[in-house]
């Protein structure tokens, strides 16, 4: 079952304004980001963290961004 990121790529876009921007911030390349929010590659722990941390999110928000269906 594919996991839903809108949320998360609202909360990117509400941030950062673009993905290409929070891509840069989290160290990764765009391409890898875009296949992360297709769901064609995984969501690391580690990226997790820092990805609400980019976001100023706290952890209670991690099941709403990266595991709703």
């Amino acid at each position: 079952m594919p996991y839903n990121y809108s949320f998360l790529s609202g909360k990117i876009r509400e941030v950062f304004g673009s993905q290409e921007k929070f891509s840069i911030a989290m160290k990764i390349s765009p391409t890898t980001l875009s296949k992360k929010l297709n769901g064609v590659v995984p969501w690391k722990q580690l990226e997790i963290d820092r990805a609400c941390e980019l976001l100023h999110l706290g952890h209670e928000y991690i099941p709403k961004l990266f595991f709703t269906l």
